[in-house]
């Protein structure tokens, strides 16, 4: 007999079966596009059609159309940069250490989070690329023979690293996304009607059959890609971290920042896959695979990294103090009570104060206060990264450099086109791939469901229906 754990809550409810699962999120893809989705839709176009219009007049008019200044070089590109790098933390996250820690509640969300990771850091190489003011030459940033026309690059330089680090991390992210995705296009290609549908999953799905062999080879590389993405976690926002800690500018200079960037990377991470979740659970009815215990799951990672941020925002001030450096001293008094305090205390309210109320179990559960605090997180660490940049540069060593930044149009048309340019590329992955990973909700069904399958003669007969489906004539 089946037993169901009497202390964990379920993590997938309303009594589903594999075929229940299959029709669930297959019905998604095959549907026609309903009206929510495509008012969503025309407001990331419209969104997307003012970061084409804001990159148009960057590369005709130069890097002059920015906010940048003499003082200021680095700003709300770097800023945004920075921003969106940390978002896509979460996604590699979820899929390769929550599964090497074989942890069973990242089976409904790690295709979302994947997809997100990808997206993001899509959105987050669109700024170095522009901010290079001859986006034509980036090729000049790889190691290539000067007989290309280019000398090779200094490799002492973090924003070389940064290239390595982050083309790596897309790449290993795109392939472990698009390997999960390859058993659950494989049913919908078995399950397609339309001659247009059946030839574009059936070239998505790479002749799966869903054999033996096949799983067996799937579920190696799945580990192998595992095992490489863990360490990359925690390279690339080290990394990115760099950038700013091998500076000698007051307030970069510090080597607290490695730890505090990765922690502060997967903190925003997580709050943008809840935000998007809980949006994805209500639009497509996934309530029963997207349950609050997935919700108070990622709550409570939250709570760890938000708090472990709030720590190295005090540690900073403490090695300011104790340093017995001026000018780092400074550095830090001007961030709180300069003229950018708003900034500040907008980011210690929204990163240190506001994820708290996640210690109240009611507020853990709750969906609308978990999506509240996603978006002040959010929020909080763009405010983070403009504090970090911004408040350290704009007071120089020489008073007569002192000067105030303030973002052009331009500046603001460009962050807000690549929100647009994100939420297209979601939209339209939610819309034609499937959502939730199909074939993992199904490993975990029998002892997460919380219904005991010897309940349930019935339905447990056509339990294998889905997943034979497609190998019926093969085996």
């Amino acid at each position: 007999m089946q037993h169901v754990s009497p202390i964990r809550e379920p993590l997938v409810t309303g009594g589903k079966t594999y075929h229940d699962i299959t029709e669930d999120v297959s019905r998604q893809v095959e549907a026609k596009p309903n009206i929510r989705w495509a008012i969503a839709l025309a407001v990331a176009l419209f969104f997307l059609g003012i970061f084409i219009y804001s990159v148009y007049r960057t590369l005709w008019y130069g890097i002059g159309e920015w906010g940048l200044n003499k003082t200021v070089g680095w700003a709300w590109d770097i800023t945004n940069f920075v921003w969106w790098v940390g978002i896509g933390h979460a996604g590699t996250l979820i899929s390769a250490i929550l599964l090497l820690f074989r942890q069973k509640w990242r089976s409904s969300i790690n295709r979302a989070a994947e997809a997100m990771t990808i997206f993001a850091v899509i959105c987050a190489a669109m700024f170095p690329v522009l901010h290079m003011g001859r986006p034509w030459l980036a090729y000049w940033v790889l190691p290539l023979p000067n007989t290309f026309g280019s000398l090779w690059v200094n490799f002492n330089s973090p924003l070389l690293w940064d290239v390595f680090a982050i083309s790596t991390y897309f790449t290993v992210s795109l392939v472990f996304w698009y390997l999960g995705l390859v058993p659950d296009f494989a049913t919908i290609r078995d399950r397609a009607t339309g001659p247009i549908a059946r030839r574009a999953y059936a070239l998505l799905s790479l002749g799966w059959k869903g054999s033996a062999k096949h799983w067996s080879r799937y579920e190696t590389v799945s580990l192998i890609l595992a095992g490489v993405s863990t360490p990359l976690v925690l390279s690339v926002h080290t990394i990115v971290s760099m950038d700013f800690a091998t500076a000698v500018i007051p307030g970069w200079h510090t080597t607290i920042f490695p730890p505090y960037f990765v922690a502060g990377a997967i903190f925003s991470g997580f709050a943008m896959v809840l935000t998007l979740m809980i949006i994805t659970r209500d639009v497509f009815r996934l309530k029963d695979y997207i349950t609050l215990e997935h919700i108070e799951s990622m709550n409570k990672v939250i709570i760890l990294t938000g708090s472990i941020v709030g720590v190295a925002y005090i540690t900073e001030f403490f090695i300011a103090w104790y340093s017995g450096v001026e000018y780092e001293q400074y550095a830090f008094i001007n961030r709180a009570t300069g003229p950018y305090w708003w900034a500040y205390w907008s980011m210690m309210t929204c990163n240190v104060i506001t994820p708290q109320l996640f210690w109240i179990r009611k507020i853990r559960r709750s969906i609308v206060a978990t999506f509240i605090i996603t978006i002040f997180v959010n929020i909080g660490m763009w405010f983070e990264r403009f504090v970090i940049i911004v408040t350290s540069l704009h007071r120089d060593y020489l008073p007569s450099s002192w000067v105030m930044f303030s973002p052009s149009k331009i500046d603001v048309g460009i962050y807000v086109g690549t929100l647009g340019l994100f939420f297209t590329l979601f939209l339209l992955f939610a819309k034609y791939f499937p959502v939730i990973n199909m074939f993992e909700v199904k490993t975990i069904l029998k002892s997460s469901s919380g219904v005991p399958h010897s309940l349930e003669p019935e339905k447990s007969m056509h339990a294998t229906t889905p997943v034979t489906h497609h190998n019926k004539h093969h085996d």
